[in-house]
């Protein structure tokens, strides 16, 4: 079952000229920023679990640059989960 994800999050990156064009494919080009040091992501995503959703996105960004690292933080029905590339780092809600 899908569900609805709010999804805030700062990527990191040693080549932001090849992980631009992915970030543009999976949220468009209103769903993040660039920033001094990466892009900030603000959208909503769907997906079966923060977890799933997380791993994709890094993981795709990881095929455009392995040296890419993600801090996001997932938001449905009030429970929010925050990742640090891979890892769950907390959970509360």
């Amino acid at each position: 079952m899908e569900r609805s994800f709010k999804l805030r999050a700062r990527v990191s990156t040693d080549d932001p000229e090849a992980v631009e064009p992915v970030l543009r494919r999976l949220l468009g080009i209103e769903g993040y920023r660039v920033v001094a040091d990466g892009f900030e992501i603000d959208a909503e995503m769907r997906g079966e679990s923060a977890r799933e959703l997380n791993r994709s996105i890094l993981s795709e960004l990881r095929h455009a640059c392995r040296r890419t690292r993600i801090r996001a933080t997932y938001t449905h029905e009030g429970t929010t989960e925050r990742f640090f590339d891979y890892s769950l780092r907390s959970t509360s809600g």
